[in-house]
C-alpha cells in the first residue's frame, strides 16, 4: 500500500516520502480501513520539526485520524464496505490503516469523508475541553484563543449548543468565516491588544473559561473572571520555524508560568492541561469523546469545516498551509 512516509526532521519540502509500505495486520478486536481522507493536526507539524516527544522517531506514518470504507473488521459492530470514521493514533496517511473497534463511529449520513476525516481530534479536544474539563454553564463568556483553527471552529460550534458567548482570537481576514459559526466577538491578535479588548468586552469583569493552544498561559490566566478556569491544550507559538530549535523550545519553557495553589484557592481558578495523545493512552480509547459527537452532528450542532484537502503527494504544500495559519477549520490529505 501507499503511505506518507515522515523521512526526518526538517522543512516541509524535504521531510515527506510517498512510498510502498505493508499492509497493517487486524487484530482481535480491530478494524481495518481503506482510507478515503485523514486529518492533518497541528500536532503533525510539531512531529515535523522534531518538537513533539509522543510522536514516533522517523523514519515514520503518522496520521491520527481517517475516513472511508471498512475493509476488513475482527470485532463487533462493523461490515466490509461499511463508511467509517476511526480515530488511529499515528499509521493514518496510508491507504491502509487499522483501529480498535472503540475507536471507530459510523459516518453519519450526508457527512463526507474529508468532513468525516475532520471529527475525532479537533471536536474531540473541543468537547473534552469544554464539557469534561471546563463545564461551561448557559450564560458563561469563554475567550477562544486561535478561533479559526480546527480546534477553534470546533470549540465556537459546541459552546454555542451550550448557550455560552464565545470571544474569538483571530486575524482579521478570518473574522467573517469565525462569525459565521456563532462567535460573538472576534478580537485581531495581530493589530489589538487581546487582553484591553477582553476586559472592554467583558467591562472589566474578565471571562469564565480561556481555551489556551497558543501558549500564551500567563496572559490567558490574567483574562480570566473570579471562578474562570484555563484549559491549556496547544503551544503553537513555539513553533516558528521548519527546524527543532531546543534553545528556544527551553527558553520558552523557562518562562512559563508557575501556579500558586494558595492564589488559586483565594481567586476560585483553576488551571487545567490537556493532552488528546495521553488522555487515549490513560483510558484505552476516545470514545467518551467522540461518541457524544454523533448526537451534535444529527442535532445539526457539529458541522466539520474543511478548508482544504491535499493528496500525499502535496504533503508539504499542506503543511506549510496550516503552518502559516492560513487555514479556516480542518485541512484533509488524501491518498
Amino acid at each position: 500500500m501507499r503511505a506518507l512516509v515522515l523521512k526526518k526532521h526538517g522543512s516541509p519540502e524535504t521531510a515527506f516520502a510517498v512510498e510502498e509500505r505493508p499492509e497493517p495486520a487486524v487484530g482481535d478486536g480491530q478494524v481495518r480501513v481503506k482510507v478515503h481522507a485523514a486529518g492533518l493536526n497541528f500536532a503533525d507539524i510539531v512531529a515535523r520539526v522534531g518538537l513533539y516527544p509522543d510522536a514516533p522517531k522517523p523514519p515514520a506514518v503518522m496520521g491520527y485520524e481517517v475516513a472511508g470504507e471498512v475493509e476488513s473488521a475482527r470485532g463487533d459492530g462493523f461490515q466490509p464496505g461499511q463508511r467509517v470514521i476511526a480515530a488511529t493514533r499515528f499509521n493514518g496517511f496510508a491507504e491502509l490503516a487499522t483501529a480498535n473497534v472503540k475507536d471507530v463511529l459510523p459516518l453519519p449520513e450526508g457527512m463526507s469523508y474529508e468532513e468525516g476525516a475532520a471529527l475525532p481530534v479537533v471536536y474531540g479536544t473541543a468537547y473534552a475541553a469544554i464539557v469534561l474539563m471546563a463545564a461551561v454553564r448557559p450564560g458563561e463568556t469563554v475567550l477562544v484563543q486561535s478561533a479559526a483553527g480546527g480546534v477553534g471552529i470546533a470549540a465556537v460550534q459546541i459552546l454555542c449548543d451550550r448557550g455560552a458567548q464565545a470571544i474569538g482570537s483571530a486575524s482579521a481576514s478570518k473574522h467573517d468565516a469565525v462569525r459565521e459559526q456563532g462567535c460573538s466577538h472576534l478580537i485581531d491578535y495581530r493589530t489589538q491588544d487581546v487582553k484591553a479588548e477582553v476586559d472592554r468586552i467583558t467591562g472589566g469583569k474578565g471571562v469564565d473559561v480561556v481555551l489556551d493552544a497558543l501558549g500564551e498561559f500567563r496572559r490567558s490566566y490574567s483574562m480570566l473572571a473570579p471562578g474562570g478556569r484555563l484549559v491549556m491544550y496547544g503551544a503553537s507559538n513555539v513553533v516558528t520555524g521548519d527546524r527543532r530549535n531546543m534553545v528556544k523550545a527551553l527558553r520558552e519553557i523557562a518562562t512559563l508560568p508557575r501556579f500558586n495553589p494558595l492564589k488559586l484557592m483565594n481567586a476560585n481558578k483553576a488551571v487545567m492541561g490537556l493532552n488528546l495523545l495521553h488522555w487515549w493512552d490513560d483510558r484505552g480509547s476516545l470514545e467518551e469523546l467522540t461518541r457524544p459527537l454523533l448526537d451534535l452532528v444529527d442535532r445539526g450542532v457539529v458541522k466539520p469545516v474543511v478548508a482544504a484537502s491535499f493528496p500525499f503527494e502535496r504533503a508539504a504544500e499542506a503543511h506549510r498551509f496550516v503552518q502559516d495559519r492560513k487555514n479556516v477549520g480542518k485541512v484533509v490529505l488524501t491518498p
